[in-house]
Parts: C-alpha cells; structure tokens; sequence
C-alpha cells in the first residue's frame, strides 16, 4: 500500500455517537511527517496522543488519536482518553485482524484517527462501541476509496447530517 488512504463513518446515535476521519500512509511519508507534527505540536485542549490497547501496548499501525472536542469536564475527558481511545484502538486492530489494513503494513504505516467525542455524552459503553466501530468503518472506507462517486452525485441535493438537513424547498432551490 503505497497511497495514502483516507476514511470517514459516522456511528451511532444522539450524545453517544462516534465521528472518526481517518488517515493511513507510510510513515516515510506525508501521512508519517503529519503524525510526527501532529504530535510535536499539541495546543491548549488539544493533546494528540498514541492509541494503546492497554497500557505500554500501542495499537498497530502505530495510531495518533486527535481529539476534536476539547474535554469539557471529568466525564468527557474519561470518554474521549478512555471510551473513545479504547475504541480506536481495538477497532484499527479490527481491520488488522479482517485484512483491510494488510500485516505487512503495520510496522512501516502511520495512521491519525480525528475522532469526535460529543461533550454531552452519557454513557462508556456505548463511546466505546461507535468508535471501534467507527474506526473500522473508516479504515474499510479508506481501502476501498469509497465512497463512490456516484454515491456522492447522487446525494449531492439531499445532504443530511445530525446536525442539519435542509428543507426540501432549500434543497430544490439551490440544486438549480
């Protein structure tokens, strides 16, 4: 796998639900250089950190968790570095273990996972579920450089995300 991959899935729903983009290329390069600079330049509420399945045992590829929300308060702050983080991890070894990352690139691949933890959530279990899961769905994505982009014409006046859909009127009038 010389190219760099990059993935997006959406999981779950309400408070709970996990956001994750992916990006997976050679550590030898852009991928590797922006892992390396993503982890050199943390910011105020903003701490890139590496993935671990347990303690002292990072998951492979070798994966820098990016938080999208700063922690918010003590439970965020156990969701995202605990829940979430346990997530990702066990989902990229998910995909290590299906074959959508192959073996032969987790000692020389690099992989950032920007995940999205919603400072409202309520409930580890489930943060922990939609981000394995989420993981998983992305780096599947990625390998297979979906989605397609008859897919994307397709829903190209029909958008609709959690946070927003537009009314049919709005929609209709900007598609002409």
């Amino acid at each position: 796998m010389d190219n760099v991959q990059l993935g997006e899935s959406f999981v779950g729903e309400g408070v709970n639900a996990a956001h994750v983009n992916t990006v997976l290329g050679h550590r030898d390069g852009p991928a590797g250089t922006a892992w390396a600079t993503a982890l050199g330049s943390p910011s105020e509420g903003f701490v890139p950190f590496v993935a671990v399945l347990k303690p002292s045992l990072p998951v492979k590829p070798m994966t820098l968790f990016v938080q999208k929300a700063a922690a918010a308060n003590d439970f965020h702050s156990t969701a995202t570095w605990g829940a979430a983080q346990a997530g990702i991890a066990a989902g990229v070894a998910d995909a290590v273990a299906e074959g959508v990352i192959p073996e032969s690139c987790t000692e020389t691949h690099a992989l950032i996972a920007a995940v999205w933890v919603n400072p409202g959530c309520d409930d580890l279990d489930a943060v922990y579920r939609n981000n394995r899961e989420s993981a998983r769905r992305a780096l599947e994505l990625g390998a297979a450089n979906g989605p397609s982009l008859e897919a994307v014409i397709e829903a190209r006046n029909s958008p609709s995300n959690p946070f927003y859909t537009p009314s049919q009127e709005v929609a209709a009038d900007v598609a002409r």
